[in-house]
């Protein structure tokens, strides 16, 4: 069961428990159904992998994308209630396995060992091969069974996509917009790996990144996808998309702070992953820019090793010291401002505004 410890920092309203209400009771039936089929095919399979597919959505995370889709749903002047409201939390809801996939595969490609507080899915495999004696290296086994309980999530989420938006009339641009954002999370994972390797430190690269990588999927393309849905105007599928823009990188950005300087037991993940692998984020490419405009070269070596070898927990230090921690917490309240900002002109149901300015006020928080 998801705890308020997996919405640490995130404002969940009544309305908003609701919608997260009516997204998991959707994704658990529809995750029961799939889960027979895959049992029939094969019992290992469907308790195995179907299961773990199964345990690692339903037990954990805030549901953020999904609510914002049905927010942009209701804002584009869809029913809140009725027969194609309910195909439009199956389709919101669809976005919690796309969520799944990029999860999953991203702890492969990262080596994380925890998410959500437990064992990582190829860490959870990996254990299993431990403990049943099996043969072949464990590590290829674990991370094999994760790659394939990724790809089985981003299938049924096509799936449920498909079928949810069968009962809707405004289905074409939807269709266009999950495309998109497919396309669009594949190729923040691909600049996120590729800065990794090049130790980018650009701080334009590490926008970039913050960009396709998180803010698209995990705010502006929920929000269009629920417009889209609904046939909303251009003005409303604008705003909302500029203002998913904003929310989105500021949550990047606080996610990057508490990877630094966060505890596991709020992050559900070990600190300072991000600058143990040394991946490029505004915290580390500003924090060098700065340390080099002071002209401490001590700062500046320091945190040029980090991805090296260098301790995280010390680089986290330094850049406190030298203004990256305030400049990124400044720079997710400019972008808190501006997100709301976007919002001030749309002829919207109040209560929705009333979330959507919550959520960008969030934004703003360390």
């Amino acid at each position: 069961m998801r705890t308020e410890q997996d919405r640490a920092g995130f404002p969940v309203s009544p309305d908003a428990a609701s919608v997260i209400g009516a997204v998991d009771a959707a994704l658990s039936e529809y995750l029961d159904e799939r889960g027979r089929e895959a049992a029939d095919l094969d019992p290992d399979f469907g308790r195995d992998l179907a299961g773990a597919l199964r345990a690692f959505t339903l037990g954990g995370g805030k549901r953020l994308r999904p609510m914002l889709a049905w927010w942009g749903w209701t804002a584009g002047g869809g029913a809140p209630r009725g027969p194609t409201a309910e195909a439009a939390v199956r389709a919101c809801a669809a976005l919690e396995l796309l969520q799944t996939f990029a999860l999953v595969h991203d702890d492969v490609m990262d080596g994380s060992p925890l998410r959500r507080g437990a064992a990582s899915v190829h860490e959870a495999f990996a254990a299993e091969h431990r403990a049943g004696a099996y043969t072949g290296e464990l590590r290829r086994y674990g991370e094999a069974m994760a790659v394939l309980t990724g790809d089985l999530a981003l299938a049924w989420a096509d799936d449920l996509l498909d079928a949810a938006l069968a009962d809707l009339a405004e289905h074409q641009d939807a269709r266009r917009v999950w495309s998109r954002v497919r396309t669009e999370v594949v190729a923040g994972q691909f600049l996120d790996i590729r800065g990794q390797a090049r130790r980018d430190r650009s701080e334009a690269g590490a926008l970039r990144t913050d960009r396709l990588k998180t803010a698209a999927y995990t705010a502006e393309r929920p929000l269009h996808l629920g417009a889209a849905m609904a046939g909303a105007s251009q003005p409303t599928v604008r705003a909302l998309r500029a203002y998913g823009q904003d929310v989105g990188v500021a949550f990047q950005l606080r996610d990057d702070l508490r990877d630094a300087y966060g505890s596991p037991e709020v992050t559900g993940k070990q600190a300072g992953e991000d600058l143990a692998r040394g991946r490029n984020t505004l915290l580390l490419s500003s924090g060098l820019r700065l340390a080099r405009e002071r002209g401490d070269e001590e700062a500046e070596h320091l945190l040029s090793g980090v991805g090296g070898g260098t301790d995280p927990a010390l680089a986290a230090r330094v850049l406190d010291a030298v203004g990256a921690r305030e400049l990124v917490l400044r720079r997710c309240r400019e972008l808190s401002v501006r997100a709301i900002g976007h919002l001030a002109a749309l002829p919207i149901d109040p209560d929705v505004m009333k979330e959507l300015r919550r959520l960008g006020e969030a934004a703003a928080r360390p």
